[in-house]
C-alpha cells in the first residue's frame, strides 16, 4: 500500500514577505502552459480580426501618436486585450455582440487592480462613426497622461532625496 501524504500549511510567520517576480508572465501567477495558450490565441486573433478591429487598427497605423503605440491583441497578465499601450498603461477593448459582459467586467477589474485603465468601445460605434471614437480615445489618452504626470509629481514631492541628476562632465571631456 502507498502512504498517504497530508497537507501541511505554514504559519504566516514562516512564509516569505514577498514572492519573487517570475520571468515569464511579467510577474503574474500564470503557468507556462496557460501563457503559451494565451499567446497562441492572441496570434490567432491577429490573423483573423473583426471588421471593427481592422478599421481601428488602420486608423492607429495612420495616426502619429508620438511615443505612444497601441499593440493589437496584446496579452496582458492573464487577459487578451484588443489594443494595449504599455507606456500609458491603457487598454482598449472592443465590445463585440455575443460577448459575456460579466467575464469582461471581471477581467477589467483585475487589469485596473494592477494599474491598467481599460476603455470599452462598442464595435457598432467604430463602424458607424470612427471619428467620434478616435476623439474619445484621444481624450482618454490625455487623461491618462495627466494622471501619470500627477502621480510622478506626487512621488517626487514625497521623496525629495530620490531625484536623478545627470553627472557633470569635466571641462576637458568635451573635446574627446
Amino acid at each position: 500500500m502507498t502512504d498517504r501524504k497530508t497537507l501541511h500549511l505554514r504559519s504566516p510567520s514562516e512564509q516569505p514577505t514577498a514572492p519573487a517576480i517570475k520571468k515569464r508572465g511579467r510577474g503574474w501567477e500564470i503557468s507556462e502552459k496557460r501563457l503559451d495558450a494565451l499567446h497562441e490565441r492572441a496570434r490567432e486573433l491577429r490573423r483573423h480580426p473583426s471588421e471593427a478591429h481592422t478599421a481601428l487598427a488602420e486608423r492607429f497605423a495612420k495616426a502619429d501618436l508620438g511615443r505612444y503605440k497601441f499593440t493589437r491583441h496584446a496579452v496582458v497578465g492573464s487577459a487578451i486585450v484588443d489594443f494595449n499601450c504599455h507606456v500609458l498603461g491603457m487598454a482598449i477593448d472592443i465590445d463585440e455582440e455575443g460577448e459575456d459582459e460579466t467575464l469582461a467586467r471581471r477581467r477589467d477589474k483585475s487589469l485596473e487592480a494592477v494599474g491598467i485603465r481599460v476603455m470599452r468601445i462598442k464595435a457598432a460605434d467604430i463602424l458607424e462613426n470612427i471619428d467620434d471614437v478616435l476623439q474619445r480615445i484621444t481624450a482618454g489618452m490625455r487623461l491618462r497622461i495627466a494622471d501619470r504626470k500627477d502621480k510622478a509629481r506626487a512621488h517626487a514631492a514625497a521623496n525629495p532625496n530620490q531625484h536623478y541628476s545627470r553627472p557633470k562632465r569635466p571641462d576637458n571631456a568635451r573635446n574627446r
